[in-house]
């Protein structure tokens, strides 16, 4: 987990992510499609959906709930503008409480 100084309540104090020392990048859509994506497979959801298929047991709540809330943060910070370069950052994102 990171922490970071918020001074005066406007911004973040921490640096911008750099690819080098001059050139920033541009954070795209399909980065935070692919960061949604990550964060799907490490509660192996495409499991779960085969699980539930196969075998007609429901997925638990918890993991659809939290399949929801990627879902819907991956939109959300899809739609800033710009972007914030430390969109990677657990403080966009939900977070799996059992796991």
């Amino acid at each position: 987990m990171r922490f970071a100084v918020i001074e005066g309540g406007r911004e973040w104090t921490e640096p911008l992510r750099q690819v080098s020392r001059t050139v920033s990048v541009a954070v795209l859509v399909e980065d935070v499609e692919a960061e949604a994506r990550r964060r799907l497979r490490s509660i192996k959801l495409q499991e779960w959906r085969a699980r539930e298929f196969i075998t007609g047991r429901p997925m638990p709540d918890d993991i659809k709930h939290y399949a929801l809330q990627v879902e819907f943060a991956a939109q959300a910070i899809s739609r800033l503008s710009p972007i914030p370069d430390d969109f990677d950052s657990d403080v966009y994102w939900p977070r799996m409480l059992d796991l």
